[in-house]
């Protein structure tokens, strides 16, 4: 996936006038996870939601 995502990336850039990002586009130890069932599905939504919401508490650590 990550092979696919950063060659269309690359392709864009050159066919396509997207902005070059001059840094990796992938994290460190990316890894990709299947959602199975609907709790799961639920579970990661609200982690997306919330976890802005911690960043002033990770500031203070």
């Amino acid at each position: 996936f990550k092979t696919m995502t950063t060659n269309d990336y690359i392709r864009n850039v050159k066919t396509n006038n997207w902005e070059p990002f001059n840094k990796k586009l992938w994290q460190r130890n990316y890894y990709e996870h299947i959602i199975r069932n609907e709790i799961e599905l639920y579970e990661i939504r609200k982690y997306i939601l919330n976890n802005p919401l911690n960043w002033e508490k990770d500031k203070k650590l």
